[in-house]
């Protein structure tokens, strides 16, 4: 339910048109067509001579080379029917020719190709023929994939320079805390590490979000006031790490409130991650609460910040993946469990996930190595081996 009210209420990104090479990473936001058939000829697929398979069915197994047909030039042709043209990979198929015979499977003398009995010339062997791969009219890429180095291949391929994309989000993750201290910093016995917003920076970049920058405000109602205030102003999307319980000093609630910030939720039926707030801005701005304890913080990021701010930007979200436990967790819970897991894979090759149980939502060091975290329903009982549960990937 803490996702569908996180989609309800999130503006669809807008998009822009950017040149391609400034593309990696986005979320494509128009269908790409092929601009002519894929491969547009005949094409050569291995170095080699090409001949009629026709000639070669009635035996013949000698043939005079009329020519070479390099990749990049018009296509030649073949005038004799004993006649061979040498063929170069990613070459023009010769006309009157339909096959190609690879170097392994003849020799030259004298300007003769001999082929040898391992030869065999189907045909079209070792042509790939036009249009095999895509045609005109027929998308090639649908609006919603993410831009890698293989869907980039293919934009160009359609002979697009500009391409539509969602707009990146600006966010400012905001770590709330008078304990926290910054690494590389002299540190006091009764405090700890700045880590959550390094966590969170790196999960974000990770999942493709570019503009992201970090803040540190200490438990000052005035100053939480002042910064907030400013990075609503500046950004699409808030995550803040910690200030969002019950204490005393977990200002976040109420001067989020005083700055316009609509509360869509506050508390989930989750462990870890029960205080977990989400709310929107007056601008449309996402705003994240997330609990401070290390594990919670990136389990809340994964679960429901990294999709939901996805799908505002037009992406096609993967569903979790259904795994398996490797053992049985021992105790239920009235309530959603995340429970961290390695996964492992038996002889057969068959996967299931391990838990890997942190010593409370405080422990960051039982996440290092792990692969994700599985999704165990409220149950009253123990939860079997084998027993199947949906996987989030970090």
């Amino acid at each position: 339910m803490a996702r569908e009210a996180i989609d309800a209420r999130l503006a669809p990104a807008p998009a822009e048109t950017l040149p391609l090479s400034e593309c990696v990473g986005r979320v494509l936001r128009e269908d790409v067509y092929a601009e002519r058939d894929n491969p547009p000829f005949d094409r050569v697929c291995m170095d080699g001579m090409a001949i009629r398979s026709e000639v070669f069915g009635t035996g013949v197994r000698r043939f005079t080379i009329e020519a070479t047909q390099a990749a990049g030039a018009p296509a030649l042709t073949l005038s004799g029917a004993r006649g061979a043209i040498e063929v170069m990979t990613g070459a023009i198929m010769p006309r009157g020719a339909d096959c190609v015979i690879p170097l392994e499977e003849y020799e030259v003398e004298a300007g003769i190709v001999t082929l040898n009995d391992r030869a065999s010339a189907e045909p079209y062997r070792n042509v790939q023929r036009r249009g095999s791969d895509s045609q005109p009219g027929v998308p090639m890429l649908r609006a919603g994939i993410r831009l890698g180095a293989a869907e980039i291949a293919v934009v160009a391929s359609a002979g697009l320079a500009r391409v539509s994309v969602s707009r990146q989000p600006s966010f400012m993750v905001v770590s709330t805390g008078d304990e926290l201290v910054e690494p590389g910093q002299p540190i006091a016995e009764h405090q700890v590490r700045r880590s959550n917003a390094y966590a969170l920076v790196a999960a974000l970049r990770e999942h493709g979000f570019g503009k992201v920058s970090d803040d540190h405000i200490l438990d000052s109602e005035e100053m939480l006031q002042q910064r907030l205030a400013l990075h609503l102003a500046e950004n699409d999307a808030l995550i803040l790490s910690g200030g969002v319980s019950k204490g005393r000093f977990d200002f976040v609630p109420q001067v989020l409130k005083s700055l316009h910030v609509e509360e869509v939720f506050h508390q989930v039926a989750q462990r870890p991650g029960m205080p977990m707030w989400f709310g929107v801005g007056p601008e449309g701005q996402a705003v994240f609460g997330l609990p401070g304890n290390p594990v919670s913080t990136l389990i809340c990021l994964i679960r429901y910040v990294v999709p939901a701010m996805s799908t505002a930007m037009g992406a096609q979200v993967a569903a979790p993946e259904p795994i398996g436990l490797a053992v049985p967790v021992t105790r239920g819970r009235p309530m959603a469990s995340f429970v961290p897991i390695s996964i492992q894979y038996d002889p057969d090759g068959a996967r299931s996930a391990l838990p890997r149980m942190p010593h409370g939502s405080g422990d960051f060091l039982a996440l290092a190595g792990t692969h994700g975290f599985i999704e165990l329903p409220p149950r009253t009982d123990a939860y079997p081996g084998g027993f199947v549960a949906d996987l989030y990937r970090w």
